[in-house]
């Protein structure tokens, strides 16, 4: 479960109402369409014994100005109540996404030792991908707090920009990063998931054709099934004819087809049918320009060798 605040002006009013929902398990999503997820920056904030909530260090510096901080910093050093769930606060054009964490121990000013390690991200960004990433970062931290003393000594607290910065490029670039931590013994590892719509449902007369190289992936990686009917999956055969020809049953055709669906190994054509009227449409003059798409239309026209 995660609670988002969405607002230009969340009053503190607001934030108690959406507490209470988040209580009885209700969350608002921002409705608007997604733009591509990339991280615009990593900070680091944490609850100073005298200062109160400040930014200790965030990747690029000054992304985040002081006077927006102090306007949405209750959003990300909160109170107890929310401390160990994911919040992201879409505000000001910006959407913040953190896990705060409070680690109760004498040791520390005040008995306790607040921070959050938050992403930001476009107000219309997809961040779904993220927040598995985010709850376990937050878990490395605590970790290497408890161990070593990672946030709490002053010394070791300023190789985190470092940190954050490798875990920033790392994700945006290629969706997955291992920091290695100075120490040497913890390496951070963390990787995105796509979050995928479910399919839409298949009907009898839809057939099936690869959107892949057959030969891009190997049929081991499928269940039984599946690897039964692969053969059967050309482009022209309906699923009706391919659960004849592949004496499979019809409901475990569909139910594979959906499965393959879901990974985007295959997209859904309407079946062909002499009774219906076809017509190109403005596209087809991409075939006289693209010398590449008429070699593809070609290898997919021509007939296989026997």
């Amino acid at each position: 479960m995660y609670i988002m605040f969405s607002g230009s002006g969340v009053s503190k009013r607001s934030a108690l109402l959406l507490l209470f929902a988040a209580s009885s398990s209700v969350s608002t999503r921002n409705m608007a369409a997604p733009v591509e997820s990339k991280i615009d920056c990593i900070l680091f904030s944490e609850f100073h014994p005298t200062a109160g909530p400040k930014i200790t260090y965030q990747v690029p510096e000054d992304y985040i100005s002081k006077e927006l901080f102090d306007a949405i910093h209750i959003y990300i050093i909160t109170k107890p109540q929310l401390q160990g769930r994911l919040i992201m606060a879409n505000v000001f054009g910006k959407k913040i996404m953190g896990c705060p964490v409070c680690i109760d121990h004498p040791k520390y000013a005040r008995n306790a030792l607040i921070f959050n390690i938050c992403f930001v991200f476009a107000s219309t960004a997809n961040s779904r991908p993220y927040e598995k990433i985010v709850r376990k970062l937050s878990t490395y931290l605590i970790s290497l707090e408890k161990d070593s003393g990672l946030i709490s000594n002053e010394d070791s607290k300023t190789k985190l920009p470092k940190i954050m910065s490798q875990i920033l490029t790392d994700l945006n670039e290629k969706g997955s990063c291992a920091v290695q931590v100075a120490d040497e013994v913890t390496t951070i590892y963390l990787k995105t998931v796509q979050v995928t719509s479910t399919p839409t449902e298949v009907h009898l007369h839809d057939v099936p054709i690869f959107t892949v190289k057959k030969d891009s992936f190997f049929p081991q990686q499928w269940d039984l099934t599946t690897q039964q009917i692969l053969p059967y999956i050309d482009g022209i055969r309906h699923i009706s004819r391919i659960a004849a020809e592949a004496d499979v049953a019809i409901s475990l055709v569909k139910s594979c087809t959906e499965n393959m669906l879901y990974y985007g190994v295959i997209t859904l054509l309407p079946i062909f049918q002499y009774s219906n009227v076809y017509t190109v449409t403005a596209k087809i003059n991409h075939l006289a320009e693209d010398v590449t798409l008429q070699n593809e239309c070609i290898k997919y026209a021509i007939k296989a060798e026997s």
